[in-house]
């Protein structure tokens, strides 16, 4: 059984074709998805009730039951989705003035283990089917127009590469929610093999990676994936990446008060990303996360001399600013608070 959302608008006409179904409907099943956002197949009033029956039975729309909702005094709002296996995702809403963008997860959980986020401090459970991911961006659809999508909540996008890169393209398409690919960020700690595969898709999706240490041994404690591919590894693909495709990598950067915030750090930050042609850095003061107390937030002054050092060695740079801080802000804490709450051991 195939489910809607994870059907590209291409795919529809040879399926109904195959059922003896007139091509027709398909442009009506397009619409009722992507124009009228149904969300029950009785909604596409615009077909015939035996055909709604049908598509009931072999393409059903998945399902989300919005769990928890934590907002913030900005009007970030994170929203606690759960599936019909009884697990549940985070998905972000985060406006600003012309913008309004949804932060995607990939996985329930996360086996990356990285030290400062919440998402991974249970594992991974399983990855989510292009459905599910889709699903995340209409229950964020329904509260208002995205923009702007990023794809850095819970999991690791390129350990979920297919299903991924399918719920990316059907929400990309000219017929399904038409969001240009350059409005869509795809978010990774470092899986290197990503990289080739994402460049030979030839789709313009922007790419970000989480660097967060300037250095094999500090990344390595904060970030096991670093184990397996280490700086050198991972900076050679994010060059190649960049000569191949002529796009901008965005790293990330998450500031830790007496982790990663010296000078030294910035200025070995500053030479390591001079190394990719076409390169940013974003700054970001951490947010805390419940599990991990003796992470703090880097003061101003620090950021500061951080962004000063990077800007004086030529490397383009941002300070973001974090936000929903009065909303569990960090990536995976919704979940990890309800997970607690009910005892679940491994989740």
């Amino acid at each position: 059984m195939r489910k809607a959302w994870s059907i590209l608008p291409e795919e529809w006409k040879p399926i109904l074709a195959e059922r003896g179904l007139r091509p027709f409907r398909a442009d009506q099943i397009l619409h009722s998805l992507y124009r009228d956002w149904i969300d029950d197949w009785d909604m596409a009033t615009t077909l015939p009730r035996d055909f709604r029956e049908t598509l009931k039975t072999e393409f059903p729309i998945t399902k989300t039951e919005t769990l928890d909702v934590s907002q913030s005094s900005d009007g970030t709002r994170k929203l606690l989705l759960g599936y019909e296996d009884g697990e549940a995702v985070e998905t972000v809403l985060i406006p600003a003035t012309g913008r309004f963008t949804q932060c995607i997860s990939t996985q329930v959980g996360c086996a990356m283990g990285c030290a400062f986020c919440a998402s991974g401090a249970r594992g991974v459970v399983r990855s989510l089917t292009a459905d599910e991911i889709v699903a995340e961006y209409m229950a964020g659809r329904r509260l208002g127009e995205i923009t702007n999508i990023v794809v850095m909540g819970m999991g690791e996008p390129f350990m979920n590469y297919d299903e991924t890169l399918r719920a990316l393209r059907l929400v990309n398409a000219g017929k399904g929610p038409n969001l240009g690919a350059r409005h869509i960020t795809i978010s990774t700690c470092g899986v290197v093999p990503g990289f080739a595969r994402l460049a030979d898709e030839g789709i313009q999706f922007e790419l970000s990676v989480s660097l967060h240490a300037p250095n094999d041994a500090l990344r390595s404690e904060l970030m096991p994936v670093n184990r397996r591919w280490p700086i050198d590894e991972l900076l050679d693909a994010c060059a190649d990446y960049t000569r191949r495709t002529k796009r901008i990598i965005t790293f990330e950067y998450t500031v830790i008060r007496g982790v990663n915030d010296s000078r030294r750090c910035a200025e070995e930050l500053a030479s390591q990303v001079r190394r990719v042609p076409m390169a940013k850095v974003n700054l970001i003061p951490l947010s805390p996360v419940s599990h991990r107390p003796d992470f703090r937030t880097p003061d101003e002054a620090t950021l500061m001399m951080f962004l000063d050092v990077l800007m004086k060695a030529h490397v383009q740079t941002m300070l973001r600013r974090s936000r929903g801080k009065d909303a569990n802000a960090a990536c995976g804490q919704l979940r990890l608070r309800r997970v607690e709450a009910d005892g679940r051991g491994r989740q």
